[in-house]
C-alpha cells in the first residue's frame, strides 16, 4: 500500500533541490537587467568599420574573426536605380567610396528630408555602373592605408555569402521618405529580400515604413526597432519631433520591439564632456516592454572626460551600472563591447587578481590629476596600483621633491609667475629654455600651481580640463610618508636623473638626499614594501649599489630591438631590471605592428626582469592593430609569444588593473577569440604594395659603449645664495638667460583657445 510518509522526506529534499535550482536560475537570469535578462548583444556598425571601409568584406569578416560568432552585423542600405540594396552608410556616396574618381564633375543635389545635399547618389545609377567603384575610409583620423585593397560596393544580398558568418543581420533603412520621392520602394525590397534572407533586426527611423511592412514579416525572427534622431529633428513620416515621440513609448511599442537611440539619450554629457545624470529611458522602455539600443559608440572620438580615454568604461557604463542595461549597442570597433559584456563586468569592487604582473604608476595617476601632485598619487593607489612611482628633482636649499621635470614649466605654471625671469637654457639638460627646480627654493616650488600633462594636445586630445591645475606639489618625505602606510602597495620606485650635473654644476646631491630620506622613512629596514630605484644612468645606479642594497632598474631611453651580449652582462653588474618602451618590444611602421623584437627575450633569458612603458588610454597612442583600445593593448603585450613583462607602467593605473582582474585570464583553450592578443604584422600585413609606408630601417641593438658610463663626479662646493623671492638675479655659469614668457603665453593662448573649441 502507498505510504506517503515514506515519500515524505525525500519528496521534501527533491522540492528543497528544485527550489534552489530555480533560484540559481532566476538569479542567472536576473544577473543583467536587460529587458529579457540576457547579456546585451553587439552589432559591429558596417562590420569592423573602425579599421576597415565600412561596410566592406573585410570589415564584416573582421568583425566575426575578432569577436568570434555571436556577433551581429549591421548594413545602411541605400538603393540603386534599378532597385537593389547595397550597402553604404551615408546616403551621399562621396562620403565613404571613391566615386568622384571613376565618375568625375558628376554631382547632383537633391533635399534628403527637407535638407539640401550635394554629392552623388545611388538613385542616379545602376548596379552595374556601381560594380567597379572603390570604398574607401571615411572617417579621416582613420587609417587610409586599406582603402586601395579593392573593396567593392556590397549587395544586401552578399551578406549571405560572406565567408565568415556573423550570428545575424541588421538592415538599417534610414531614407525610406527619399526613396519612395523618386520611385523607388524601400518597402518592396526588404519584404523581396526578407523571403531569401533571414534578417535579425530592421531598423529606421520612420515611422510609417515599419508600420508598412510590420504585417508581412515574420516578426518572430525579425524585431523591428524604431530609431530616434537628434531630439529636434522632425520624423518625416508623420511630420512630429523625436522629442515628441520619445515621450510616447506606447505608441512606438505598437509596431516595434525595440528603440535605437543616441547613447546621449540614456548618459547625457554637459558642454564641458563631463557626465550628467542618466535619463530614466531605459527603464522607461522596459517597462512597456521595449529592447534599447544604443548608437555611437567608437573608440576614437572622446565622449566624456568621465571615461579617461577608455572605451571599455563607457560600455561598462551602459552595461554594468547595478542599475539598468541597455540591450545592445552598435558599435565600430566591436572587440571593446564584447570584452566588456564577456570580462570586465559584474566583477564588483573585490574581484581577485587574476595576473601578477606589476602595475606602476608614470607619476601617480597622472593622466587624471597634475603629475606627481597628491591627488594623482591618492587615485593610483585608490585605482590598484602596485608601485608608486616619484621622479626627484632638487630644489636650490637641497629639498627632494617628486615631479617629473626638471623644468618646472612643463608641469607647473611658475612661466606665469613672477620666477618667470629665471628661464633659461642649459644645453646639458634639455633642448630648448626651461625654470629649473634648482633655481628656486622648497618653499617656491611648493606653492606653485601643478599644470595637468596633455602629450596628446597636437591632436586636440586634452586631459581632465576641470582638473587641469588641481593638487599639491609634494616633496620626496610627504611622499614617503604617504606609501609607507599603504598596505596595498607592494613598492616604490625612486627615479634619478640628471645627478651628474646636480654635482658638478649646482652643488647638489640628488643620490645623498634619496638615501637619507628613505632612510629616515624606514625603508632602509626590512619591510613588505620593496624600494626601487630607477635611472637612465649606470653611474646612478652604480652609486646606489655601492650604499644600498635596494633593487637597482635600468631605464633605456632609446628604441632598441636587440642588445648585445656585453651590454647584458653590464646591465646585470647593477641592475635587476631593465625599463624598455613600447615601441622596443613590436617593432611598427606609420603605426603598424610588424615584428617581435629580441630585446625583452634576451633581457628575460638574462634573469633581468623587463618593465615597459607607457601605457596611456588615449587611442593615438597606441598602434592601429590595438582597435584604439588600451585593454587590448594591454592584454597583446602581456600576451605575446616568447615575451614575458614583468610589470607595465601607465599613467592610467586604473585601466591595467582592472586587466588583471578580469573573468577571461587563465581559460587556456576556453578563453574566447576577443582576448586573443593580435599577431603582429597581421594587419600590415593586409596593404596592398601601393599602400605601403616606406620602409624603416630594422630598429639599433643597444651596445656595451651605451650603458658604461664615467664615475660620478664629486659634489662641489657652492656658496648659498638668497631665494629668489627676496631679489635673487638668474644664476650665472653656463645657464643662458632667456626671455621666454611671450612664448608660454602665446602657447597657453592657443591652449585656451583649443579647449574651447572642444
Amino acid at each position: 500500500m502507498w505510504n506517503p510518509r515514506a515519500l515524505s522526506a525525500p519528496l521534501a529534499a527533491l522540492l528543497l533541490l528544485l527550489h534552489a535550482l530555480i533560484a540559481i536560475a532566476s538569479a542567472q537570469r536576473s544577473a543583467w537587467k536587460t529587458l529579457n535578462g540576457g547579456p546585451p548583444l553587439v552589432v559591429a556598425r558596417g562590420g569592423f568599420s573602425g579599421i576597415f571601409p565600412d561596410s566592406s568584406d573585410s570589415a564584416y569578416s573582421l568583425a566575426v574573426i575578432t569577436t568570434g560568432p555571436d556577433v551581429y552585423v549591421s548594413c545602411d542600405v541605400q538603393l540603386t536605380k534599378d532597385a537593389v540594396g547595397i550597402c553604404l552608410p551615408d546616403i551621399n556616396l562621396a562620403n565613404s567610396t571613391y566615386i568622384a574618381t571613376t565618375y568625375p564633375n558628376d554631382t547632383t543635389s537633391y533635399l534628403v528630408n527637407g535638407v539640401p545635399i550635394r554629392g552623388y547618389f545611388s538613385l542616379d545609377y545602376t548596379m552595374k555602373q556601381l560594380s567597379d567603384v572603390l570604398l574607401t575610409q571615411g572617417v579621416y583620423s582613420r587609417t587610409n592605408r586599406f582603402d586601395g585593397i579593392g573593396f567593392l560596393i556590397l549587395t544586401v544580398d552578399d551578406l549571405v555569402t560572406l565567408n565568415q558568418k556573423p550570428k545575424g543581420i541588421w538592415l538599417n533603412i534610414q531614407h525610406d521618405t527619399f526613396y519612395a520621392q523618386h520611385n523607388l520602394s524601400m518597402r518592396s525590397f526588404v519584404i523581396s529580400a526578407s523571403k531569401r534572407i533571414v534578417f535579425s533586426y530592421i531598423s529606421s527611423p520612420e515611422v510609417n515604413f515599419l508600420r508598412g511592412i510590420s504585417s508581412r514579416l515574420n516578426l518572430k525572427t525579425t524585431k523591428l526597432v524604431f530609431r530616434f534622431m537628434d531630439k529636434d529633428e522632425l520624423e518625416p513620416s508623420i511630420n512630429q519631433t523625436y522629442g515628441s515621440l520619445l515621450k510616447n513609448l506606447t505608441f512606438i511599442k505598437t509596431f516595434a520591439s525595440g528603440i535605437l537611440v543616441p547613447k546621449g539619450y540614456i548618459w547625457p554629457v554637459d558642454a564641458s564632456l563631463y557626465l550628467q545624470p542618466h535619463t530614466s529611458l531605459v527603464s522607461d522602455a522596459h517597462k512597456v516592454g521595449l529592447e534599447v539600443f544604443g548608437s555611437d559608440f567608437v573608440n576614437d572620438v572622446p565622449s566624456s572626460f568621465n571615461y579617461s580615454y577608455d572605451p571599455l568604461t563607457e560600455y561598462l557604463q551602459f552595461i554594468d551600472n547595478g542599475e539598468f542595461s541597455v540591450d545592445g549597442v552598435l558599435s565600430d570597433f566591436p572587440v571593446t563591447p564584447f570584452e566588456a559584456i564577456g570580462c570586465f563586468s559584474q566583477l564588483g569592487t573585490n574581484a581577485t587578481k587574476q595576473d601578477k604582473t606589476l602595475v606602476i604608476s608614470k607619476y601617480g595617476a597622472s593622466g587624471d590629476y597634475p603629475a606627481c601632485t597628491n591627488l594623482a598619487y591618492e587615485k593610483a593607489i585608490a585605482d590598484g596600483v602596485d608601485v608608486l612611482d616619484c621622479p626627484v628633482q632638487m630644489s636650490k636649499d637641497g629639498t627632494p621633491f617628486c615631479l617629473n621635470s626638471i623644468d618646472l614649466i612643463e608641469s607647473t605654471a611658475v612661466a606665469q609667475s613672477n620666477f618667470s625671469k629665471f628661464a633659461m637654457t642649459i644645453p646639458e639638460i634639455k633642448t630648448g629654455s626651461g625654470i629649473f627646480a634648482f633655481n628656486l627654493t622648497w618653499n617656491d616650488i611648493k606653492d606653485l600651481t601643478p599644470s595637468i600633462l596633455n602629450p596628446f594636445a597636437k591632436y586636440r586630445l586634452f586631459r581632465n580640463p576641470k582638473s587641469k591645475n588641481s593638487g599639491r606639489l609634494t616633496s620626496l618625505s610627504h611622499f614617503l610618508s604617504l606609501t609607507k602606510n599603504q598596505t596595498s602597495l607592494s613598492g616604490i620606485s625612486i627615479s634619478v636623473e640628471n645627478a651628474a650635473y646636480l654635482a658638478e654644476k649646482q652643488g647638489l646631491s640628488v643620490i645623498d638626499a634619496v638615501i637619507n630620506a628613505l632612510s629616515s622613512a624606514g625603508y632602509d629596514k626590512p619591510g613588505s614594501q620593496k624600494v626601487y630605484i630607477q635611472s637612465t644612468n649606470s653611474s646612478v645606479l652604480l652609486k646606489f649599489k655601492e650604499k644600498t642594497s635596494y633593487e637597482l632598474v635600468y631605464k633605456i631611453d632609446e628604441i632598441v630591438g636587440d642588445a648585445a651580449s656585453a651590454a647584458v652582462e653590464d646591465i646585470k653588474k647593477f641592475a635587476s631590471a631593465v625599463i624598455v618602451s613600447k615601441d622596443s618590444v613590436f617593432s611598427n611602421n606609420d603605426k603598424f605592428l610588424t615584428s617581435t623584437t629580441k630585446i625583452v627575450p634576451k633581457l628575460n633569458a638574462a634573469n633581468l626582469s623587463v618593465f615597459v612603458e607607457t601605457f596611456s588610454n588615449e587611442f593615438v597612442s597606441q598602434s592601429w592593430d590595438f582597435f584604439s583600445d588600451a585593454t587590448v593593448e594591454i592584454n597583446s603585450y602581456l600576451n605575446a609569444e616568447g615575451v614575458k613583462i614583468d610589470g607595465i607602467i601607465t599613467d592610467f593605473p586604473k585601466t591595467a588593473d582592472r586587466y588583471r582582474r578580469n573573468k577571461c585570464l587563465n581559460l587556456g583553450d576556453k578563453k574566447p577569440t576577443y582576448m586573443d592578443p593580435v599577431q603582429p604584422g597581421g594587419l600590415f600585413g593586409l596593404i596592398t604594395p601601393g599602400f605601403l609606408p616606406p620602409t624603416e630601417a630594422p630598429l639599433p641593438p643597444l651596445t656595451e659603449s651605451e650603458v658604461a658610463e664615467p664615475a660620478l663626479p664629486p659634489v662641489v662646493k657652492i656658496a648659498p645664495a638668497s631665494s629668489p623671492t627676496a631679489g635673487t638675479k638668474a644664476p650665472p655659469g653656463n645657464a643662458q638667460p632667456k626671455v621666454a614668457v611671450c612664448f608660454f603665453f602665446s602657447s597657453l593662448a592657443v591652449f585656451i583657445a583649443s579647449l574651447l573649441l572642444l
